[in-house]
């Protein structure tokens, strides 16, 4: 009986590869929400001159375990209860996302937009490395000649602009190298027989949001926030929860395009939405 068993459970078909309309719709849908929060991040912080985005990446957060674990009770979604094995299946995902959130926020205000959309761009060609090192994936000549095309076009594009800052190209190269992480290790760790995409959405969060905390408290950022005086303007506070609930479903969308696709793919979407970013900066901003 167990040899049989066996033999069938062997004989098992593998899990049938997502339809390519799963894959459009969840690029798609990632791509949207990474272009929405752009959006509303800029109204709260620039058009209010909230001063505190440590303290939004918390509001962020908070709203993905809150909306999680009421999920959970509704039994509208399923993932693993904590146990002392969810820190090792999750590791690193909850540094490289505090890491890569820090160095996101630094980078932005040292650099030009023409030359931070040039180094941002390396996110790509490091994304194709550490899939082939960590995944063991391998990429076509053509998929890597047009990674290359990618990084040639952002150059061009920012000739004119080569201040030096080694401060800012530290910066953004090292959110480069996080954000291309996060992408590759969200891939591996979302495998369903072990906490799925529901559990590394809820547990990074839970992870994340104590340093987040602590970082906010000791830099200023909290007490900057607890003191803002738009706290009773109805259309900040619309705002604020609006990016709060994007944060959630960018979180979200991030990790249901790399499930349905390729951390490479997840990133070539995010830089394609930064083509929207940049034709709005040329109306509304003065790098271009």
């Amino acid at each position: 009986m167990r040899a049989r068993a066996g033999a069938e459970e062997a004989a098992a078909p593998p899990a049938a590869a997502p339809s390519p309309l799963a894959r459009l719709l969840s690029a798609l849908f990632y791509g949207t929400c990474s272009f929405l929060i752009v959006l509303v991040n800029k109204s709260v912080l620039t058009a209010y001159r909230f001063p505190s985005p440590v303290f939004l990446g918390i509001g962020q957060m908070a709203t993905t375990i809150l909306i999680l674990y009421v999920s959970k009770l509704k039994q509208l979604i399923q993932f693993p209860d904590f146990d002392k094995s969810v820190p090792r299946k999750l590791f690193p995902l909850p540094l490289i996302y505090v890491g890569n959130h820090i160095s996101g926020l630094s980078s932005t205000s040292k650099l030009s937009l023409p030359m931070f959309t040039v180094l941002r761009k390396f996110t790509i060609p490091l994304t194709l490395v550490l899939e082939v090192v960590i995944l063991g994936k391998r990429y076509p000549l053509g998929i890597i000649m047009s990674v290359l095309a990618i990084i040639l076009g952002a150059f061009i594009a920012a000739g004119s602009d080569l201040a030096f800052s080694l401060e800012g190209y530290i910066s953004v190269l090292l959110n480069d190298l996080l954000t291309a992480a996060n992408g590759v290790y969200i891939k591996q760790k979302i495998d369903p027989k072990e906490l799925g995409k529901y559990g590394v959405l809820f547990y990074n969060a839970c992870f994340m949001i104590i340093p987040t905390v602590l970082i906010s408290f000791f830099t200023g950022d909290f007490q900057q926030a607890t003191n803002f005086k738009q706290w009773i303007n109805f259309v900040f506070i619309f705002q604020f929860l609006l990016s709060c609930i994007l944060g959630f479903l960018l979180m979200y969308s991030t990790v249901l395009c790399s499930h349905y696709n390729s951390a490479l793919t997840t990133t070539v979407v995010g830089a394609i939405k930064n083509v929207s970013i940049a034709y709005i900066g040329m109306l509304v901003g003065g790098d271009y």
